[in-house]
């Protein structure tokens, strides 16, 4: 069910407040984007505003405006904590219950600030008093632009919240290959270029910043550990715990490898397998009307998208693998024809 609480948050936002900002665990360009864009407008508003990311989030995105700023509970749980606990409002943002906060999400949810969701995911929690939970908008990014107008302030906008949302959008929709089929996203992107925004700049600096190890990690996924099975219209990419160290694992260096598994033709369905300290992270991927949302909920505890979803599976690598290739048979006739 889709939720547009605008006018109730408005309200809520009426007098200045001490806002916290949250976003999820491994913090990607969404979440960083609508995170930051959110805080530098709310700031412009008179409110106090700070933001928190559970755990570090990649180096390629560290150039994003006010970045510098972010308060990461894995390295400073004290002022995080103190953040949490002086907060009049808490918002969720690009994430859908309180869990992907990891170890802070316990904290979140006990205290008495008001807790505001807005988000794009599928199956939102109870756990928020008010919601913009739009799933066909491309990108929490656009869903902060779309409060922004929903208030009459898009005056405020300026070149850094245009560099945040544009980031946002542009790394949730894959450079607006996927998740995009709505006019309104592209109406958007041109105001953000009318704000002064440098696209190609933008690009390089989101996509042209691998490392060495980090292209030798890709390399290494394609080549040796690519598995094709083209009777199930499926391929999938392993990395264990030793390849990720083997080239030097960073957070972000994985972003992206499960999209060329699914870039083979005739292939329907991919996912990543990553190995990471008793935990095997799983990303799904798929094309047309295959849902790997129902698929991650339903069988690996995960979620997200209907053709971009994960999960986190206690179980070790090789039993993980296994049963994703056991539950392949059963949707064979679904994966067959998917447009």
């Amino acid at each position: 069910m889709e939720n547009t609480d605008f006018a109730a948050i408005s309200e809520l936002l009426s007098a200045p407040q001490r806002i916290l900002i949250t976003t999820h665990t491994n913090p990607d360009g969404d979440a960083l984007g609508s995170s930051l864009a959110l805080s530098f407008y709310l700031k412009k508003k008179g409110h106090l505003v700070d933001i928190m990311v559970p755990d570090t989030y990649p180096e390629f995105l560290s150039w994003m405006p006010g970045c510098e700023n972010i308060l990461i509970y894995t390295i400073n749980k004290e002022a995080c904590q103190n953040a949490i606990n002086n907060a009049d409002i808490t918002v969720a943002a690009d994430y859908n219950q309180l869990s992907r906060l990891n170890e802070a999400g316990n904290m979140v949810r006990q205290s008495s600030a008001k807790k505001v969701l807005i988000d794009h995911h599928l199956n939102p929690t109870d756990e928020f008093d008010f919601k913009i939970s739009v799933t066909l908008i491309s990108s929490t990014s656009e869903l902060v632009y779309n409060f922004i107008e929903s208030r009459g302030d898009l005056h405020l906008l300026d070149k850094e919240i245009a560099e945040c949302i544009y980031t946002g959008i542009i790394t949730d929709t894959g450079s607006l290959s996927y998740a995009c089929n709505y006019v309104k996203t592209y109406l958007i992107i041109a105001e953000l270029f009318r704000l002064g925004i440098n696209g190609e700049q933008l690009h390089r600096l989101i996509y042209d910043t691998y490392s060495e190890n980090r292209l030798r990690l890709l390399g290494y996924s394609i080549s040796d550990q690519l598995v094709v099975l083209p009777e199930f219209y499926t391929a999938f990419i392993i990395l264990s715990k030793h390849a990720l160290e083997r080239f030097n694992h960073q957070i972000g260096d994985t972003e992206g490898i499960v999209n060329y598994a699914l870039s083979i033709k005739n292939i329907n369905l991919a996912a990543l397998f990553t190995e990471r300290d008793g935990i095997v992270k799983v990303s799904f991927r798929s094309k047309g009307n295959f849902s790997v949302n129902k698929l991650a909920m339903e069988c690996f505890g995960g979620g997200g998208h209907r053709n971009a979803a994960g999960a986190n599976c206690t179980t070790s690598l090789e039993d993980t693998v296994m049963k994703f290739r056991n539950l392949l048979p059963s949707f064979q006739s679904q994966l067959k024809t998917v447009y």
